[in-house]
């Protein structure tokens, strides 16, 4: 047995250059205790009581019938949202843009057509206000379209365009180092294309259509800070900042997390806080711990970022040899095998020890850019609910992609548009996302010739599965929403549940884990049997605890893959 008590502060001396033991055959390895520095209530900012729901508006509910997602249907679903009880919305991109997905902006001003319209994008947030629903916006200003009148009057050499994006004269030769920040590509060609107009290269680095902005220009800077100030003043409570880390590139071998980048991310966040003090700024930064932390900026940089560590270790304790790319990001732990639950004490720890404070972490399962974990756990739905369990118990602001609180998986994986298909609510013609015959996905210019239609055999099988859907789920005491539900009040209302609370876990010998979250005498058990057959936990104490869940107990049996939560009296 090895054990350890050891408060936040004390960790990274006691603890450098030290490894857990492994596993016993015979014994429980009690990983150590992590206590998180203690804020007062009132010191806390609104997104760390925050759990926050990751919308793809296209594929959310469609209420005009053309089979797009919009703003009205959104403002439809809020009391759904309400009932889930999360309380923060997270937008992905909802300004006017050629593709889809719209990470490549023509317009700053003006929402997506496919929508709706400015107004019902305003009542939208008005009704999302009453409600007591914070919304956040994908905000991307690293790049913007090749079809947005700035690059075309730059390509022109037209003042002050000529210099809002990265021109040079010639192509940097194979081998100088020039490639993709987030792998090993040393192509220049990847990042660097050539321009008919200007005779010129420009700087893109996620691709020909989408030029990176010159961050350095103080027009550009300007413009990114008008544009903030229009949406904070429409009531939005702030923004998702995509791709943080390659805001400014310093040369082949400083393309991404260099000084100048975390530099200008403390301003923007100076001049959003001048706007409303209260305005949240979450970054993407796709990177390990350490280097994630570097954003916070000692207190002057962003508010948050995400945790992207988490769900490999949750999804390799679950799913073994599942792997995962790291797109768009560089870390050494995404492909990282899965030996025991000591790797969820680990990412505390590390988090802990990092540059930022515990609650600067937003941990997740999975987002737009990944296989849907239910795709992943092959739709197995005991292991969805574990997932669960591990990402709640987490400290942390978490966030939710749509569909996840119902085992929404996708057809196959090879492009984004398996990863973001319709919402499921119910079992009628198209799964009651829209009216129309077809929905967006059916629409193959969309995504290129020879693209396939994958949706209606695809939606056939989830119709015919009739547990798929939120109105099937709702439906069940047991069902994957229902403990998504569960979780998402416990994480509101238990005050262990957040980054104050003790964080202890702890595994069996027979593959069962114990989740301890402890603070001033309220604690949280969360049981979790990872081996897919029935275990006894006779032997742990549950004395003054009760069951919030308990559908997978049967005596002191544990099924396979079960779930048992135990919590003191509030």
């Amino acid at each position: 047995m090895k054990a350890f008590t050891l408060s936040a502060l004390a960790l990274s001396l006691l603890l450098a250059g030290c490894k857990p033991a492994p596993i016993s055959n015979t014994e429980p390895n009690t990983a150590q205790t992590v206590t998180a520095v203690q804020q007062s209530e009132a010191a806390k900012d609104w997104w760390q009581h925050a759990v926050f729901y990751q919308i793809w508006p296209r594929s959310f509910y469609d209420t005009s019938g053309d089979g797009h997602g919009d703003f009205n249907g959104m403002t439809a679903k809020l009391p759904y949202l309400q009932e889930l009880g999360v309380n923060a919305l997270w937008l992905t991109p909802m300004f006017e843009a050629p593709s889809y997905h719209g990470y490549d902006f023509t317009e700053f001003y003006q929402v997506e057509s496919d929508y709706g319209t400015m107004a019902e994008f305003e009542a939208f947030i008005q009704a999302a206000d009453a409600k007591g629903m914070k919304v956040i916006l994908d905000l991307v200003i690293n790049h913007i379209s090749s079809e947005h009148d700035w690059f075309k009057r730059s390509a022109e050499g037209e003042a002050p365009y000529k210099d809002y994006f990265v021109w040079r004269d010639d192509m940097p030769p194979a081998g100088s180092g020039w490639g993709h920040a987030w792998s090993d590509n040393d192509k220049p060609e990847a990042v660097w294309h050539y321009n008919d107009t200007r005779k010129a290269w420009y700087y893109a680095a996620f691709g020909a259509s989408q030029p990176d902005l010159n961050l350095r220009h103080p027009d550009v800077i300007a413009e990114m800070e008008k544009m903030a100030k229009f949406w904070l003043d429409k009531g939005v409570a702030g923004f998702r900042l995509d791709a943080v880390r390659f805001a400014m590139e310093g040369g082949p071998d400083a393309q991404a997390d260099t000084d100048e980048t975390i530099a200008y991310w403390q301003s923007f966040n100076q001049y959003v806080k001048s706007v409303n003090p209260q305005a949240y700024l979450v970054g993407e930064a796709w990177v390990d711990i350490p280097v994630a932390a570097r954003y916070y900026g000692g207190g002057k940089g962003l508010d948050q970022g995400f945790d992207f560590e988490v769900g490999y270790k949750i999804l390799g304790l679950l799913q073994p040899n599942a792997g995962g790319e790291a797109q768009f990001g560089t870390m050494h732990s995404a492909q990282q095998q899965v030996a025991d639950a000591s790797v969820l004490q680990q990412n505390v720890q590390q988090r802990t020890e990092s540059e930022a404070p515990l609650h600067f972490f937003a941990p997740f399962l999975t987002n737009h850019d990944q296989e849907r974990i239910a795709y992943q756990l092959k739709q197995h739905d005991a292991k969805a609910k574990l997932a669960a369990a591990m990402l709640f118990s987490s400290p942390g602001t978490p966030y939710i992609y749509y569909g996840e609180e119902i085992g929404l998986t996708q057809d196959r994986s090879g492009h984004d548009v398996f990863k973001r298909a319709p919402m499921q609510w119910d079992n009628s013609k198209q799964a009651g996302f829209t009216k129309a015959d077809s929905s967006w996905v059916e629409q193959m210019d969309l995504f290129g010739e020879g693209f396939p239609n994958w949706w209606p055999d695809f939606l056939a099988k989830q119709l015919q599965a009739e547990d798929r859907s939120v109105a099937a789920q709702q439906a069940q005491p047991d069902s994957i929403w229902s403990l998504y539900k569960l979780l998402i009040a416990q994480k509101k209302q238990r005050p262990e549940l957040g980054t104050d609370g003790s964080y202890a876990v702890t595994q069996l010998a027979n593959g069962v884990v114990q989740i301890s979250r402890e603070l001033n005498g309220s604690k949280s058990l969360f049981i979790l049997n990872l081996s897919d057959s029935a275990q006894d936990i006779s032997a742990i104490n549950r004395s003054g605890l009760t069951a919030s869940w308990a559908f997978d107990l049967d005596g002191s049996q544990l099924a396979g893959h079960g779930l048992l939560l135990l919590q003191s009296a509030p």
